[in-house]
């Protein structure tokens, strides 16, 4: 039986559910149920998690018997150490085309019933406004990738190119945390902050530069870029 004290890798997908979780809410003390039960991971995940954290300098435990818990301590070297991890084309992404001017609304009216969140910067842009681009980029997560897919592109003829394109269909990487702390905004469904900046943070062309803009307007507005 694996030890759960030797994770490898806190920055996998179930394991993130931790730290998503902890960086949506910094200040709380935290013990190990919060993050386990129907939405949540194992108790040996969690348990594993937390020790690789402290030993990475991450956050503190304290422990005082059953009041016990862990405290977010080093926020800024957990997201330095994240992004250097993290690159966005660990994602599969399927490209197509389209000349539609208008066509995020329209994938907005066609996916409001189906799990989707924009990302990069089509998801950014809808805070920031920064990058004039008509690349659009989105997660999706069909039931039928193939058929959901293929019907996707009839209503909304998405052509399929030898070469480049427009739309970027993405199958996560983090299959079950990327949709965690997705957002509404304007009527569009985004990821979560956190989730736009690990995904620029790398990216080319001007990622990184959206990522610093993003989170400064963020911090101006007063909301934080980890906070829900």
């Amino acid at each position: 039986m694996n030890n759960p004290t030797n994770m490898k890798n806190i920055f996998a997908d179930k394991a993130t559910f931790i730290l998503r979780k902890m960086l949506s809410d910094p200040q709380k003390k935290w013990v190990t149920r919060d993050f386990t039960g129907d939405n949540g991971v194992s108790i040996g995940l969690a348990q594993g998690a937390l020790e690789t954290m402290a030993k990475k300098g991450y956050i503190e435990r304290v422990k005082r018997g059953p009041n016990s818990y862990a405290l977010l301590t080093n926020i800024d070297e957990l997201i330095s150490d994240w992004v250097t991890e993290y690159r966005f084309e660990l994602n599969e992404v399927d490209t197509y085309y389209s000349p539609d001017k208008n066509i995020l609304p329209k994938l907005k009216d066609y996916l409001k019933d189906k799990q989707y969140a924009f990302t990069l910067h089509s998801g950014a842009n809808l805070v920031t406004s920064f990058v004039v681009t008509d690349q659009v980029c989105l997660y999706l997560e069909p039931e039928d990738w193939k058929k959901d897919v293929l019907e996707l592109r009839q209503q909304l003829d998405l052509k399929e190119l030898v070469r480049g394109g427009n739309i970027h269909i993405i199958r996560p990487h983090y299959k079950k945390s990327v949709f965690y702390g997705a957002q509404a905004i304007k009527g569009y469904k985004v990821v979560s902050n956190l989730q736009l900046y690990l995904d620029l943070y790398n990216y080319k062309p001007r990622g990184r530069e959206h990522a610093d803009y993003l989170k400064k307007v963020l911090e101006e507005k007063g909301t934080g870029l980890y906070e829900s």
